[in-house]
């Protein structure tokens, strides 16, 4: 038996410029992106403070309770109906908290700068309530929802002015908010320079938000990741890259939008892989599921050999998920190819069941370069009829008869809704595949692509 040793080759690939915005002062972030009180779990936070000192501070929540300051924000969030997002760039950009490796207790105290006005003094005894890094992360949140928002629903304005569609003058300019989220930002903070700051963390940090499916490659190393349920999976090797994705689709960003990501587990091992735990137990790797192989007996019928087994430990093994163990009377663990004599239709079997594969394209993207064994229809006949195969996570692709690019995720088919947002996630052209509308249509519909909010949006 032998032990893997994982060698990370270079993937030699073009660096994408980054894609540049413009501050609009009458749209700073969206309603629903400020009020999603689940946009971040709570590992998601746990991230983002891990950058400085609130990673492991433990302070009073606003009730006096003893509470890191990841669940204070979390909590807050989803008690009062904001977004964790929001909390964490209002840290940052009123006091730098959430990158301050050796903050003072004065930025801890007033960490929102909630109460504080701009001629105000922290020492004044009428704001002293509010002083106190929990206090302050509830009594902002609030003020947004139950003060801002819940005062635009019911007479269009908050204190008096700021509106949307209502003219304000701001720093002598005049703005005119396009929705109740930037006139709730201007309420807070009444300055240009101020909101800009808000959207320039909030970009560095949100935009742009690739689905699940992404190849993501940094532009200064050599490392890949897919993204997966907004965590970032370092790919080990590049065996591991290539037995299971098309190195074609990564995309160059810049490093801090890797560093966006929190890190979810590491994808080691090639598809197919077999591993062996402590125990003895020889597993079948099957992308993230081991599929445990009954018996020696089963092992050799399938026709694996022993040279091809790698070790593990069990604390390792335990990461994977646990698939359908493979028996004498598993048919085709690993897959096979099957194409009909009669009229070139190809079928994917495994583990006795068959899948259409309706589309070239989608051939390719799962099987390049593998051959098909031609039989006649009654050989895959005898197979029980699954579903359909799809495309891969991460692909883009058009019908042959419609123009609208789609990118798949979670396997559905997201819509781009505009060229300008093609470019900004950095997508390639040369990467859409064209397969016929009917295989299109199996591909259930997602949720349109996210528009980053530097990307200007065409008024009908």
């Amino acid at each position: 038996m032998k032990r893997i040793i994982i060698l990370f080759s270079l993937f030699s690939l073009l660096a994408v410029p980054a894609y540049s915005f413009a501050f609009n002062p009458d749209y700073l972030i969206s309603d629903e992106e400020l009020t999603d009180p689940f946009a971040l779990d709570r590992n998601q936070i746990q991230h983002f403070l891990n950058r400085g000192f609130l990673g492991a501070h433990i302070t009073e929540d606003w009730e006096g309770k003893s509470r890191y300051a990841t669940d204070i924000i979390s909590i807050a969030a989803q008690n009062v109906g904001i977004s964790p997002k929001f909390l964490l760039v209002l840290l940052q950009k009123e006091q730098s908290l959430v990158e301050d490796d050796d903050p003072t207790q004065n930025q801890l105290d007033w960490a929102t700068g909630y109460a504080v006005c701009d001629d105000c003094s922290k020492d004044d005894p009428a704001i002293q309530r509010w002083k106190g890094f929990g206090k302050q992360i509830n009594s902002a949140a609030l003020q947004f929802t139950e003060g801002y928002l819940a005062d635009i629903q019911e007479t269009g304005t908050t204190q008096g002015k700021y509106g949307p569609g209502v003219d304000v003058e701001i720093d002598d300019t005049t703005v005119t908010p396009a929705n109740a989220a930037t006139a709730a930002l201007y309420a807070y903070t009444p300055h240009l320079h101020g909101n800009e700051n808000f959207v320039t963390i909030w970009q560095r940090w949100f935009e742009t938000l690739y689905p699940t499916g992404s190849l993501l490659q940094s532009d200064t190393s050599d490392n890949v990741y897919l993204i997966e349920y907004g965590y970032k999976r370092p790919i080990q090797s590049m065996s591991a890259l290539l037995s299971r994705f098309n190195a074609e689709l990564i995309i160059t960003v810049s490093q801090n939008q890797i560093d966006n990501y929190p890190d979810g587990r590491s994808i080691d091992f090639p598809n197919y892989t077999l591993l062996q735990d402590e125990n003895g137990g020889i597993y079948l790797l099957v992308d993230d599921s081991l599929r445990h192989i009954d018996s020696m007996e089963t092992f050799r019928h399938i026709g694996f050999s022993m040279d091809e087994v790698v070790e593990i430990d069990n604390i390792d093994l335990a990461l994977f998920d646990a698939g359908e163990p493979i028996t004498l009377e598993s048919l085709y663990p690993q897959g096979n190819l099957l194409e009909l004599e009669t009229n070139g239709a190809v079928f994917f079997i495994q583990d006795g069941e068959r899948h259409a594969i309706l589309d070239p394209e989608i051939l390719n993207a799962h099987f390049l370069g593998q051959p098909t064994k031609p039989v006649l229809p009654v050989i895959v006949e005898q197979y029980k009829e699954g579903k359909p195969l799809l495309l891969p996570d991460g692909y883009l692709v058009k019908g042959a008869e419609n123009p609208d690019v789609y990118v798949i995720s979670e396997g559905v088919r997201r819509s781009i809704p505009s060229e300008d947002v093609f470019l900004a996630y950095g997508w390639s052209w040369n990467d859409i595949v064209t397969i016929d509308d009917a295989a299109l249509k199996i591909h259930p519909t997602g949720l349109p692509i996210e528009t980053p909010s530097y990307v200007e949006v065409a008024s009908e």
